[in-house]
């Protein structure tokens, strides 16, 4: 069988695609943090000078803090609800393999399909049918149906990684259903679990879009500032807050994928 090499022309031009692809994407990014600790209330080069006014100003305000907290309790709880339902319907999937558990796998999958505008007015449409309106239960209900298919897909993926012999040893040792799921498989998973609430969390504290139709009085961060936008003189200060953001986005996605790609050892497991 003959193989043919590509010419390294080829292979060059493919290189500085990927490379101009990566600047265009994340060199906004890193200009944010730049930006926020220019002494200017523009965004713009030559840069002022050195200062850190911007972030000492984050500490006094008050309405970010109370959005800062809206969006903590809202994506903890959005996450730990999200990946509890989320491991179960994958254990289900991997381990039961019925029609059914089959069905409500892809249907708790198909919400990163849709667009996050139509999930909203849908959302907006059931709670003010249901009577309690844009509120942060509204955004946490919302939040978990768009954290669902993240923790679904992680965990359906170590789950597969299981061998099916363990739960299979468990249970001619006599251990019922959930017996086997919490001693022998939720042991050999916790790494995973821990990296799929750590994605929801990030999904949802970053979230906007079903935000926008499901707030009420109390904003999430994200809504406060996409609010703040429109003042120029407050653009400094949502970089500063921005930049915050991103580098704890940065340790959190860096830390999930470290736990999901870390696979227990099997004899840890209790039988």
């Amino acid at each position: 069988m003959t193989v043919t090499r590509q010419p390294a022309s080829h292979a060059r031009l493919l290189s500085g695609y990927v490379v101009a692809y990566i600047v265009f994407l994340y060199l906004p990014v890193v200009l944010i943090p730049l930006f926020s600790f220019n002494d200017s209330i523009q965004a713009a080069f030559p840069l002022k000078g050195f200062t850190l006014e911007w972030y000492r100003t984050l500490l006094g305000n008050e309405a970010i803090a109370a959005a800062l907290g809206n969006s903590l309790m809202i994506a903890i709880s959005s996450a730990a609800v999200a990946t509890l339902c989320g491991t179960t319907i994958a254990y289900l999937d991997v381990y039961a393999s019925t029609p059914l558990s089959s069905v409500i796998s892809g249907l708790s999958r198909l919400p990163i399909l849709i667009p996050g505008v139509i999930v909203g007015i849908a959302l907006l449409i059931l709670v003010n049918l249901l009577g309690f309106g844009p509120s942060r239960l509204a955004i946490g209900m919302g939040h978990v149906l768009i954290c669902l298919p993240t923790t679904v897909v992680i965990m359906r993926g170590r789950f597969s990684a299981i061998p099916k012999s363990l739960a299979e040893a468990a249970s001619d040792l006599g251990a019922r259903d959930f017996a086997v799921f919490r001693r022998a498989m939720l042991p050999l998973a916790w790494s995973a679990v821990a990296s799929a609430f750590m994605l929801s969390f990030l999904t949802s504290f970053d979230e906007f879009i079903v935000a926008f139709f499901l707030a009420g009085a109390e904003p999430t961060l994200p809504l406060y500032i996409w609010s703040q936008l429109r003042f120029p003189k407050s653009l400094p200060v949502v970089m500063a807050l921005g930049t915050l953001i991103l580098g704890v986005s940065i340790v959190l996605a860096t830390a999930a994928e470290i736990l999901r790609r870390w696979q227990p050892s099997q004899a840890g497991g209790k039988s």
